[in-house]
């Protein structure tokens, strides 16, 4: 049993992820609406398609993500409140799924990376630019983490019912099946992003001497966004630190904090906030995106304004 100042301080925590969330939930689904209705209508210019239908598959994995998240908060604090128990087999695949949807979430942004590195250094490979590429790749993907995942975490029982935190997670206890899950989802997809993104840094540096003046200017623009999506990056690291600090933390001690699942997802919530506005302003594609959706709200009030005006006098007129 944990004491009273534990569980309030679970409570707190629990509290404050769930309004992150929630937060993070909202925008994300508000961008992605909006990311499809200019897809549909075709207001996205070709050249710009694969690159805001990536960030259309980071917000729909953001916007679910972030829903499950709302719902594990809410169980914690409905156990806290009523020492209510979840435990149930819905409960284990919540679990799985979470773990699922972090790898996901991680992939895309692989995705992202792994097209600005055709784009900027093999940006002669036309196949590697196709849009359906990106369309499918993300299905594929699903499947072949789940299926990794589930191979490596059913064996090693990973996920369990926490009865401090009322959701079911992978257990920092459980050292091999940790390891395992966040070496999947975390350690290997953040190292590919990093690695893709020093490539390309370095490469923009060795060419910058040898290329023309348009060619510069480009490489110029790819870099400043390199660096604004290696903020993104930041956001990816701090994401998982905690979570695998207080896992080495275990190793080293042995002693497990009665709330160690809630300390590691509060700044997951966070992080997870944070991308959803910082992706908005790092990618110009997106922000433009945005902006011109406000600018025709703006404009069609003032049209329909002056088409009122000019039917008046035209009344006017006649009579």
């Amino acid at each position: 049993m944990i004491n009273d100042q534990t569980k309030t301080n679970g409570f707190i925590l629990s509290s404050v992820s769930l309004g992150f969330s929630t937060f993070a939930c909202l925008i994300s689904c508000i961008i992605f609406l909006i990311i499809i209705y200019h897809l549909y209508h075709n207001h996205v210019k070709r050249e710009d398609k694969i690159t805001v239908v990536i960030c259309g598959h980071i917000y729909l994995v953001l916007l679910i993500y972030s829903s499950i998240l709302i719902s594990m908060n809410i169980r914690a604090i409905l156990g806290d409140l009523y020492n209510q128990s979840f435990n149930s087999s819905w409960c284990i695949f919540s679990g799985y799924l979470v773990l699922v949807l972090l790898g996901m979430l991680y992939m895309m942004f692989v995705n992202q990376a792994f097209y600005r590195l055709i784009r900027v250094v093999y940006y002669r490979n036309r196949w590697f630019q196709s849009l359906k590429l990106y369309i499918v790749l993300p299905f594929i993907e699903i499947i072949i983490l789940t299926v990794i995942l589930l191979c490596v975490a059913i064996p090693l029982n990973a996920v369990t019912y926490l009865p401090n935190d009322y959701f079911c997670y992978a257990t920092f206890t459980n050292i091999p099946g940790i390891l395992s899950v966040a070496s999947i989802v975390y350690m290997g997809p953040f190292c590919c992003i990093l690695f893709i993104y020093i490539h390309i840094t370095r490469f923009i540096h060795q060419q910058g001497n040898i290329q023309t003046l348009v060619v510069k200017q480009r490489q110029s623009r790819d870099l400043l966004i390199t660096q604004r999506i290696l903020i993104i990056v930041s956001l990816l690291l701090i994401l998982g630190i905690p979570g695998m600090t207080l896992i080495f933390m275990f190793i080293i001690t042995g002693e497990e904090h009665p709330i160690l699942a809630r300390i590691a997802f509060f700044p997951v919530s966070a992080s997870q906030m944070g991308l959803s506005v910082a992706l908005l302003f790092s990618i110009p594609q997106l922000k433009k995106i945005v902006l011109n959706l406000r600018t025709i709200n703006t404009v069609m009030p003032v049209n329909q304004t002056a088409r009122g005006t000019v039917q008046m006098r035209t009344i006017t007129g006649t009579q």
